[in-house]
């Protein structure tokens, strides 16, 4: 069987202060006929498909033309709800629009009832596991502890129990949308953490012949059998190095796994120069950024006058200008900087604690905190889902 694997549209998203409707448009009349030209048997779409759980007018048309489209080349649909996505809305007539053959899977404890599809070597699963918010899904999972990991092996549980059910030989596509270990974030993922943990290992997943996997935003993968699809658009500068892509996965009959990278239709590339102004205006080497989307940080230790109306002149598609001046390593801007660059949240109160303090927060202070800034994440996760 051939599948082909995506995610993390994130309709309705803008990319700066550039609206990407056309690119996302762009993108689906890509993904229709990539399905029609490649033979594909059946689609997934691993989460986050709008950006926010209330999306544009324009992002819903959009959606809804997608699902005509798909409707019409008569191949499988298989779709979940991301943490961006309101669980309820995307799911809104999912036993209707079923009927169609697009199949959306949104509600938590449905995770053990699958999609089942047939191919010349027999039946395949597949199970949609939407993203699941420990403190939101704890209860219907009968867990203990509010984790990811925690309710991640609680899903999966009652896929494996479902898939001992069936016919001998029956393969098993797992869609989830998760931060596994090993995969690489961007800066424009929302943060899942809870407890200080935002990561779940590969091996909760085993026990199936494909995992397609949504949330993180580079093409990647985590083993043979486990990857992301990445995002078809860049949605932030961190994402510049980024090849944007699509899985076709071909599903043996013997459960094997082969799989190949079908590249995204690019708006325009992205580039991030550095230096002082005048020399980037001057680098013959950055020419081929010209009609690029430019994210410039300028390192000149006296801020310059009209900064980003002379870099406008060579790069006129310049999204954002960053100010680093070049300081002493004692400069104490600079230490502050430092000491923030990569850290949580969790590590930048404990640090805040140390500095009001002299002493950093002992063990129980630092559940206090974690106990808190897990609180305020399941508190907007429920604002999300009463929109």
């Amino acid at each position: 069987m051939r599948l082909l694997h995506t995610s993390d549209w994130h309709l309705g998203r803008a990319f700066h202060r550039v609206n990407m409707l056309d690119a996302q448009t762009a993108f689906i009349g890509h993904l229709v006929t990539t399905v029609r030209e490649r033979d594909v048997d059946a689609l997934v779409v691993s989460g986050d498909v709008y950006d926010r759980a209330v999306p544009p007018l324009a992002a819903v048309q959009l959606f809804d033309d997608a699902l005509h489209r798909l409707a019409e080349l008569g191949v499988p649909t298989v779709m979940i709800s991301g943490n961006h996505d309101s669980a309820r809305r995307l799911g809104v007539g999912a036993g209707l629009i079923g009927r169609a053959g697009i199949h959306l899977r949104t509600d938590a404890t449905a995770c053990g009832t699958p999609v089942v599809l047939a191919d010349a070597h027999g039946d395949v699963a597949f199970y949609g596991l939407p993203y699941l918010e420990p403190a939101l899904v704890r209860d219907q999972f009968g867990v203990d502890k509010a984790g990811h990991e925690t309710v991640l092996a609680a899903a999966m549980d009652r896929v494996r129990a479902d898939l001992a059910t069936r016919a001998p030989g029956t393969r098993s596509v797992v869609l989830a949308h998760a931060f596994v270990t090993g995969g690489e974030p961007s800066d424009s993922e929302r943060d899942i953490s809870v407890g200080g943990v935002a990561s779940v290992p590969a091996g909760i997943f085993d026990g199936v012949d494909y995992v397609a996997l949504g949330h993180l935003h580079g093409s990647q993968t985590i083993t043979e059998r486990v990857r992301y699809s990445g995002s078809p658009l860049a949605y932030s500068f961190s994402e510049a190095g980024h090849r944007k892509s699509m899985w076709l996965v071909d599903l043996g009959g013997d459960g094997s796994v082969g799989a190949e990278r079908i590249d995204c239709p690019v708006p325009r590339p992205l580039a991030r120069v550095r230096g002082q102004l005048e020399d980037l205006l001057a680098d013959p080497e950055l020419a081929r950024y010209e009609d690029a989307w430019v994210e410039a940080t300028l390192t000149d230790p006296v801020r310059p006058a009209d900064p980003m109306a002379r870099i406008e002149e060579r790069f006129p598609h310049t999204l954002n200008l960053v100010f680093a001046p070049e300081r002493s390593s004692g400069d104490p801007d600079v230490s502050y900087a430092r000491r923030l660059a990569g850290r949580s949240d969790q590590q930048i109160a404990e640090d805040f604690v140390a500095h009001v303090r002299g002493t950093g927060p002992d063990e129980h202070e630092q559940a206090v905190l974690r106990d808190a800034f897990d609180a305020v994440r399941a508190d907007e996760a429920v604002r999300e889902v009463a929109r």
